[in-house]
């Protein structure tokens, strides 16, 4: 089912909304037809059916609203690391700018083509859902330059040490993007929010309304609204891939900006 994240929101909304809508609307008519009319209702009943119809909902409210703020809350904190990440990577391209030659160009040169790696062929397979490690072999190339160099002078130490400490930042960010890429909402969640869908709206069907027009619409006007808010949460639970995916935008700024000048 992980194709459903890849395609576009579009398409997902209006189709999501219209199979709720749809499916719940068919099911009141044979609900009505069928199994209403053998319901048997005394004074007061439609009273707790409300009040309970109101329990479900609550409940049913409060599970979704603290998935959708996981949710939002893990695709901002995707953000925040290819934001933190491009940030350690440009505080690193500027120490090594500062090493002698031909030091200074050979990793000037490694880091730009780390960057083009990461913008060009890691993000593609971020967006599928894969870790990628093509860029390991260019990390650890850089490392051994890196580790290689013997400052001879108190200010080349200095340098060194801050460079080393930049270096560590962004191994640091690279780590949490790639434990990143696979972040998405457990299963058991979806089984709460695709159940408690159900069972909100099937409640509603437990009411005897005169009007069968006023009935559709009042379940298809929920049905619609829970349909919205599994939408958003499908649109930003997977916060590398889909319209939302998060984009190497930071990446492609430090490489147009700076690398490439």
């Amino acid at each position: 089912m992980d194709f459903i994240f890849d395609l576009p929101l579009i398409v997902i909304g209006p189709v999501l909304i219209a199979i709720l809508v749809g499916t719940s609307l068919v099911s009141l008519n044979w609900f009505r037809k069928h199994q209403l009319p053998r319901l048997r209702f005394g004074e007061g009943d439609v009273e707790f059916g409300a009040a309970m119809l109101a329990s479900i909902m609550v409940f049913y409210g409060l599970a979704t609203a603290l998935t959708a703020v996981q949710v939002w809350e893990g695709y901002e904190k995707v953000k925040e690391i290819t934001a933190q990440e491009a940030s350690s990577m440009a505080a690193f391209y500027r120490n090594v700018s500062q090493y002698p030659e031909p030091l200074r160009s050979t990793m000037r040169g490694q880091l730009r083509g780390y960057t083009y790696q990461i913008i060009h062929d890691s993000w593609p397979l971020q967006r599928q859902g894969t870790i990628p490690t093509e860029t390991v072999r260019t990390m650890d190339e850089l490392q051994t330059t890196l580790v290689g160099f013997e400052p001879k002078t108190e200010a080349e130490k200095g340098l060194a040490l801050e460079t080393l400490a930049s270096y560590d930042r962004m191994m640091e960010a690279r780590r949490m993007r790639f434990t990143s890429v696979d972040r998405k909402l457990p299963g058991v969640l979806w089984v709460v929010i695709i159940l408690g869908a159900f069972i909100s709206l099937v409640s509603a069907f437990y009411f005897p309304v005169h009007d069968e027009r006023v009935h559709r619409v009042q379940v298809g006007l929920l049905a619609g609204f829970i349909g919205l808010v599994i939408f958003m949460i499908v649109a930003l639970d997977r916060p590398y891939r889909g319209d939302l995916g998060v984009k190497p935008r930071p990446y492609e700024i430090l490489y147009e900006q700076l690398m490439t000048h």
